[in-house]
């Protein structure tokens, strides 16, 4: 069993009944010639990693070599939910953080409040030499973890669900891969950041009960938000503005899996929003695909940062 394409999936997906996650889980089968057992193995290892990454800078920040990120996925949570304090946070990790929202949480919810303090938190953990899983590259690797951790603590999902949700995600990331770039420096930041929320947009959808229509849904309006989206890191390091960012793919992602459980369709299909996505990204200037020269990186103070991060 295997596809290359968003509608070959779907059509297997509807033809053998079988959600997106069912798909990929088959398709690794075969192709990798590897058990079931095997697989979600290496997923529960992934998640494990995925897990302690999202939460161990909440509890103790990680400052980065540069200077440019750490401790901003605590200070989000702690502003977000009353019931972390400061003077806890030196307790060691619990996985079970807790905490009701306070005034300034009730901005974006719990589930979301979440999201983003965790996928902030990855980007702590990759820029301070830590170890992350790649969802699809470092820069884009909180979007995915923040997103699943949040709605398995929030909905109570057990992992074996949550592991269902990391297959789907897959062969959305593997289809972007194939047709067209999870890159920055290829095709800007749409390219990863822009992937991870497609991936974790249709991943959420499934989770929360949607078809694999929907799954494509979400995927391709995730994909069209965040089209344009340049790379443009400041001094050339996966930092700033990648965390913020990752903070905006989680958002983005979640907008969009709402938006397709509630059946409103991007008029553009998922395959022909990966090309457009491509296209864009090749169409931009070099400046604005990695290399530090543009955006962010190339104003005044970024520039100066340039010359720090050289020093340290």
């Amino acid at each position: 069993m295997d596809f290359t394409t968003g509608k070959e999936l779907l059509d297997l997906c509807t033809g053998q009944n079988l959600p997106i996650s069912a798909v990929m889980l088959r398709r690794e089968m075969e192709l990798g010639k590897c058990s079931e057992e095997e697989i979600r193995k290496r997923l529960a290892r992934s998640l494990q990693i995925m897990e302690e990454g999202t939460h161990e800078p909440v509890k103790k920040p990680r400052k980065s070599m540069s200077g440019l990120v750490g401790g901003e996925a605590k200070a989000f949570y702690e502003t977000a939910f009353s019931e972390i304090q400061p003077e806890a946070a030196d307790s060691g990790p619990s996985w079970d953080l807790g905490g009701s929202l306070s005034e300034a949480g009730r901005l974006c919810g719990s589930v979301l409040s979440k999201a983003i303090a965790y996928s902030m938190a990855v980007l702590e953990v990759n820029a301070s030499m830590g170890l992350i899983v790649a969802a699809p590259t470092a820069g884009s690797a909180g979007v995915l973890p923040g997103a699943m951790m949040a709605v398995k603590e929030s909905f109570g999902m057990t992992e074996e669900r949550i592991l269902d949700g990391l297959l789907n995600a897959g062969a959305i990331g593997y289809l972007l891969m194939r047709n067209a770039s999870v890159s920055g420096a290829e095709a800007g930041c749409q390219a990863e950041v822009g992937a991870a929320s497609a991936m974790t947009a249709s991943a959420l959808v499934e989770l929360m009960g949607g078809s694999p229509k929907q799954c494509f849904y979400g995927a391709s309006l995730a994909i069209s938000n965040l089209l344009g989206l340049v790379c443009d890191p400041i001094a050339g390091l996966v930092e700033v503005p990648c965390q913020s960012r990752n903070a905006v793919g989680v958002a983005n992602a979640f907008t969009c899996a709402q938006m397709a459980l509630s059946k409103i369709a991007h008029p553009i299909p998922f395959d022909e929003m990966a090309e457009a996505m491509y296209r864009v990204g090749r169409s931009l200037p070099y400046e604005l695909r990695e290399s530090a020269k543009g955006g962010n990186a190339g104003t005044p103070t970024g520039c100066r940062w340039c010359g720090k991060a050289d020093t340290v």
